[in-house]
């Protein structure tokens, strides 16, 4: 059995996949995805309805299922909201962050894009008046019918002077 070669596999191998390591923006996408989710309204309901219930169940329900005191003002929600909070500015931050540095490339690419734009613009301006001056100095030098029919009267009219000239030259004596 013949074993086939392969370019993007070096030599040794057999073939195996090696895993690929866990991804360095791994984290900053799920930072993105807390912070997307977190903005949209279904997290608001999902949320309202969460602590509607918790305080619904620890004052409606009897004494031995409750978990949290309503006495108490419902401590155990209110540091777990404190908590959901403490950790979800953070990450709201660092998806900030990483949409700026985003930003900042996209901005420096629309600048590099906007010169090259300008660049070509002006190398195409260039080229149109030099395709306009080639132009005219041809067209000044391209002789019309008009031109040449003015140009031959004018020649006529000097043979007849120089051929009256040279009769009464001949005549005088």
């Amino acid at each position: 059995m013949a074993r086939s070669s392969s370019l993007d596999t070096p030599r040794g191998r057999t073939g195996a996949v090696r895993p690929s390591a866990p991804s360095r923006d791994r984290f900053g996408r799920f930072t993105e995805w807390v912070a997307r989710a977190m903005g949209t309204p279904a997290f608001l309901v999902i949320l309202t309805l969460f602590c509607a219930a918790w305080i619904i169940w620890n004052t409606a329900m009897p004494e031995p299922l409750r978990f949290d005191d309503a006495a108490l003002g419902f401590t155990a929600l209110t540091l777990m909201l404190s908590l959901q909070a403490s950790y979800a500015a953070p990450l709201i931050l660092l998806a900030q962050n990483r949409q700026d540095d985003r930003d900042r490339v996209q901005i420096e690419q629309d600048r590099q894009r906007a010169e090259r734009n300008l660049a070509d613009t002006e190398y195409l301006a260039r080229e149109i008046v030099a395709l306009r001056l080639a132009l005219e100095e041809r067209n000044s030098q391209i002789v019309t019918r008009d031109v040449l029919r003015q140009e031959l009267k004018s020649l006529l009219a000097e043979l007849d002077r120089d051929a009256a000239k040279d009769t009464t030259a001949e005549s005088a004596p």
